[in-house]
């Protein structure tokens, strides 16, 4: 009698999300503005509240939710776990780039935010690319 090996289905995105959510602790916020009524500061307020580091990236503010902000991920001095970009599409090349350069493992592109290139890019290096997504309603969808 033959034995067969069970078959296992490959994980889904959504499952990836689910794991990229439960590991990760710090996400630099890309574009994150100092407004509470802009989106990237909403989103942020809720990710800090569950717990994740929150670095804004932006160089056009101080600082954001008590923490200081940097000009660019290659100022961030920690281990950067996700890179949320709250920018239009067109800044995107330029953000996936120097993530690439600094060897950050996932790049998250908010709501609305579609680079296919970009994302291709990324991915050709390794990069998980999570796309046109908004994190807070994922996170929401797995843990609340």
């Amino acid at each position: 009698m033959a034995t067969t090996e069970p078959i296992v289905n490959p994980p889904t995105v959504s499952d990836q999300i689910g794991e990229l959510l439960k590991r990760a602790k710090t996400i630099a916020v890309v574009g994150l503005s100092d407004s509470p009524l802009r989106p990237s500061y909403g989103v942020s307020a809720y990710m800090q509240s569950q717990g994740y580091r929150i670095i804004p990236v932006n160089p056009t503010i101080k600082g954001a939710l008590g923490e200081k902000a940097v000009g660019s991920l290659a100022e961030v001095k920690e281990q950067i776990d996700i890179v949320d970009v709250f920018r239009r599409p067109e800044a995107v090349p330029e953000v996936v780039d120097e993530a690439i350069r600094l060897g950050i493992s996932t790049i998250w592109m908010q709501e609305g935010v579609i680079h296919e290139q970009a994302a291709e890019k990324a991915r050709k290096t390794g990069i998980f690319v999570v796309m046109d997504r908004c994190i807070l309603k994922e996170h929401r969808k797995r843990f609340l």
